[in-house]
């Protein structure tokens, strides 16, 4: 998802400050029932892009007949109005107090369907569902229903839907200029399996006839046979993504890749049938399917490391090669495509990206009240060096730090200025730093999740004699140790840059010179021979003092 695609959620969940990326990148994985290890819903989210993000929540109100809602661009421009529901819900992030959750990421498909005149936008569908939609379902008809009386303004947009008892994958596309309504398909993942998508249309055919299981626009497939995207008399199942997606090699690679590797890692019995030839472009390789059983079914825990990716171990890890400098940093800086000699080429697009704003991993259980059932477990910057605190839905107040800050000005009181410090800092001396944030990672997120329990037994003990003094426990729980993780987080990056200052590793009885690794040197002196050679003969020796 690029900036754009960010900072359209402006109401809802961030402020964005800067102009439009040039690839859209968001990565998204849907979690059932049956496929996590305590029976809640998950989703995941990383939405990308350079920007300042700020956590945002609003109440639940109720509205007078008649009452109209404004539909403003992100800078303010006033596009139109749509009548306001009666009744709205509170909102924290991307999940509302009744534990729905929506994520996106931005899939394109066919440009030229994209309605400019449509007044809806796919952040505004968003941010309207979590208003007014109590479930899942209900999310897929407030969206469908707005863009068919006031039309779609997006191009070809992936959500993932999640209620306490279902998630849903559903894609939308326009149908091009000064045409309403859109068109669409929405799949309830089956129990038991898991689902993900970054960037690239993911439904192929579907059921027609399982409306318990599959819900889709009435005119799906005539639409695309008028625009002449599907053959009336083709005698295979209707693909949606064949229809309405033309992909490039640079596309699969840029997309497919982040789904291939959070597959292979789920469920590394099936490696051997997902082909990585798929993701490289081949045109004959077999697409991924669209979700999976996972090998054991997974935690919140094991959630967050699929959202934490480099291709690890694969023939594409970003740890590796000359690409990932002397000390194993797996960023590279954009643009992602580049050309030389003539020739195109293009950096891996990983799961875990310098550019992400903020990632949530949602958490929604059906034994539990709504207000401590869900958690929006929220991080901010990479997703790698990132650390995820968990406001629960029922909370009235939000962390300061998470609420202030800009792009343009760094700041010690912006949670999101903190995490980029630490992330940039350990660009330095990757090798080195990684193990230590990583520690003081896995330190703070187990400590959530060894206090989660015992948290919310003592909120459910609450809420059965004083409601308002639950939610109270919950949002002081939760801004506090949020901003504890801060502090935290400052207090490493102050370490980091202390103990690796101008290259060296500065600890107490060693040696603070760590030169670079043997390899790297090999690759320096291969690409340049003669310059860094030394004449060794007797007097050509010196001491070097610096």
């Amino acid at each position: 998802m690029n900036l754009a695609t960010c900072f359209r959620i402006l109401t809802v969940a961030t402020v964005l400050l800067v102009v439009p990326l040039e690839l859209p990148a968001c990565t998204n994985i849907l979690v059932s029932k049956g496929a996590s290890a305590d029976g809640s819903t998950m989703i995941t989210y990383a939405c990308d892009g350079r920007f300042h993000p700020h956590l945002r929540r609003s109440d639940a109100e109720d509205h007078e007949p008649g009452t109209e809602l404004e539909i403003r661009e992100w800078g303010g421009t006033l596009r139109g109005a749509i009548p306001e529901a009666e009744h709205t819900y509170a909102v924290v992030g991307l999940m509302n107090e009744h534990q729905l959750t929506i994520s996106e990421t931005t899939t394109t498909g066919r440009e030229e369907l994209q309605n400019p005149e449509g007044l809806i936008h796919y952040w505004d569908l968003m941010k309207l569902a979590l208003k007014r939609a109590r479930t899942a379902r209900e999310a897929i008809e407030v969206m469908t229903s707005l863009v068919e009386d006031f039309g779609y303004r997006s191009t070809a947009e992936s959500f993932s839907i999640a209620d306490p008892n279902e998630v849903w994958l559903m894609e939308m596309i326009g149908k091009g200029p000064e045409r309403k309504g859109a068109i669409w398909v929405a799949r309830r993942i089956p129990d038991g399996f898991i689902s993900a998508y970054a960037n690239g249309i993911r439904i192929r055919e579907f059921p027609m006839d399982d409306p318990e299981n599959c819900l889709f626009a009435p005119d799906v497939v005539d639409f695309a046979v008028e625009m002449g995207f599907w053959k009336a008399d083709d005698s295979r199942p209707f693909s949606f993504a064949e229809a309405y997606d033309t992909p490039t090699v640079q596309s699969r690679r840029y997309t497919a890749s982040r789904v291939w590797s959070i597959f292979r890692r789920a469920a590394p019995s099936l490696e051997d049938n997902l082909d990585p030839a798929y993701h490289r472009g081949d045109p004959r390789a077999e697409p991924y399917p669209l979700w999976i059983k996972p090998d054991q079914k997974l935690s919140t825990e094991d959630v967050m490391e699929l959202m934490r990716d480099h291709y690890e171990g694969t023939s594409w890890d970003m740890t590796q090669g000359l690409d990932a400098g002397p000390f194993a940093t797996p960023n590279r800086w954009r643009p992602m495509t580049w050309e030389v000699r003539g020739e195109q080429h293009s950096w891996e697009r990983p799961i875990s990206t310098q550019q992400t704003g903020f990632s949530f991993v949602s958490q929604s259980r059906s034994w539990l009240p709504d207000a401590i059932g869900g958690v929006y477990w929220y991080g901010l910057d990479d997703t790698w060096t990132t650390c995820y605190v968990p406001p629960y839905a029922g909370i009235t107040a939000l962390p300061e730090s998470f609420t202030v800050g800009s792009l343009g000005a760094f700041s010690w009181d912006s949670a999101w200025w903190v995490f980029n410090f630490v992330a940039n800092i350990a660009n330095l001396k990757f090798s080195h730093m990684a193990p230590e944030i990583l520690a003081l990672q896995q330190e703070l997120e187990g400590e959530f999740f060894t206090m989660q329990p015992v948290i919310e037994k003592a909120a459910l003990e609450l809420m059965e004699t004083n409601p308002d003094l639950a939610l109270r426990f919950l949002t002081d729980y939760s801004v506090n140790h949020a901003e504890n993780v801060v502090d935290r987080w400052k207090a490493l990056g102050e370490h980091l840059l202390t103990k690796y200052n101008d290259g060296y590793v500065n600890e107490k009885e060693t040696d603070p010179e760590h030169g670079y690794p043997d390899s790297w040197l090999e690759e320096v002196v291969r690409s340049r021979p003669d310059q860094f050679h030394l004449d060794q003969s007797q007097e050509a020796k010196t001491v070097l003092p610096y």
